[in-house]
Order: C-alpha cells, then sequence, then structure tokens
C-alpha cells in the first residue's frame, strides 16, 4: 500500500520551492522574465524532473512563451547544480520544462461563468417586468 506522501512527492515540493527561488534570485535572461513554477513531477528513478512554469503579467504570444522555455532550458544545467548545491540527493534530475496552460484555462472558465451569470440576470430582470 501506498504511503500518502511518497518519497517522489516530497522531493517535487522541495525541487519546486527552490526552483522557484533560483528563478526568482538568480536568472538574470530576459527571456524568461517573471516566471512561476506551478507544479513538478519527478520520475520514480529520480532522473528526469517535469517542470511547469506559468508567466506573470499579461498573457503573452506562444512565441514569447517558447522564447522563455528556451532560456530557461539554456539555465537548466545551471539551475540543477544549484539545486544539486542546495539539496542533499544521490541523483539530480534533469530538468525539462513546460509551459502550464491551466492557469489561462482558468482565466477563461471564469470568463464563460461570468458572461453566463450576467445573461442570467438580464433573463431574470427581463422576467420580472
Amino acid at each position: 500500500m501506498a504511503r500518502e506522501f511518497s518519497r517522489t512527492n516530497r522531493i517535487s515540493e522541495v525541487i519546486m520551492r527552490e526552483l522557484a527561488q533560483m528563478l526568482q534570485h538568480e536568472i538574470s535572461d530576459p527571456r524568461v522574465g517573471m516566471v512561476t513554477v506551478s507544479h513538478v513531477d519527478v520520475t520514480a528513478d529520480l532522473k528526469y524532473a517535469k517542470v511547469y512554469v506559468t508567466r506573470l503579467g499579461s498573457v503573452e504570444s506562444d512565441d514569447d512563451m517558447d522564447e522563455c522555455l528556451k532560456g530557461l532550458a539554456r539555465a537548466s544545467g545551471f539551475l540543477r547544480r544549484g539545486i544539486a548545491n542546495r539539496i542533499d540527493l544521490r541523483i539530480v534530475p534533469e530538468l525539462r520544462f513546460f509551459y502550464d496552460k491551466s492557469l489561462i484555462h482558468g482565466f477563461h472558465m471564469d470568463q464563460l461563468i461570468a458572461e453566463a451569470n450576467t445573461d442570467l440576470s438580464d433573463d431574470t430582470d427581463t422576467e420580472d417586468k
């Protein structure tokens, strides 16, 4: 039976915290900008980590996000070395960065719900008259 918090989940959380700190304070690549780590998935053998990131600020084009991911991929060795210095692990996972679209999807869903609510309130206002 699996424990509630497996080792890979704990390592994912620690890597996510450390990456967030490093991206905020130590990366100076202008392509990266204001990046937030939303989730980290580490494989069971700890060889690879999928790092899901979002950009803060305005919604930008796919080209801007591609440039951001290229900047993160270029800095992955530096970030991996920083993780190795901060966390005592025998194997430090190779970092692979992916864009997390869940934030934009959430904003879109909120917009649809707000539109549905305004349509519903408009319909009830016309029925009351």
